[in-house]
């Protein structure tokens, strides 16, 4: 029997988060219920549709992070999970990064590129 399982990450900012989803040409939905083992749901912020019947949700903590959340049963059979988390998670920090910069050197030019 599968459950939702909540993991913490670094993750603070939602709309940081739903901006790097959609540039990396996701779909996520804001403000969902993710649906666990008969009936369970827990409330995310974010949620993300991978297949079917399989997603993943970040919700709000109390010290303002953003917790991952999802069937560790389910998720568990995608191959591509562990990339895809990794692939967020750079973008994320690559955008926090920019954010940073334009934030305190308003006067710099901030660019990305080789």
């Amino acid at each position: 029997m599968s459950h939702l399982s909540i993991l913490p990450t670094v993750l603070r900012d939602a709309d940081l988060l739903v901006a790097c989803l959609r540039s990396m040409g996701l779909s996520p939905q804001r403000d969902a219920y993710l649906k666990g083992f008969g009936g369970e749901q827990q409330a995310v912020v974010v949620m993300l549709e991978l297949h079917a019947d399989i997603a993943l949700g970040w919700c709000r903590c109390g010290d303002g992070s953003l917790a991952l959340v999802g069937d560790l049963q389910r998720l568990s059979r995608l191959r591509s999970l562990e990339p895809l988390l990794a692939r967020i998670t750079r973008e994320y920090a690559a955008r926090d990064a920019l954010r940073q910069a334009r934030s305190h050197l308003s006067d710099a030019l901030v660019c990305v590129g080789d």
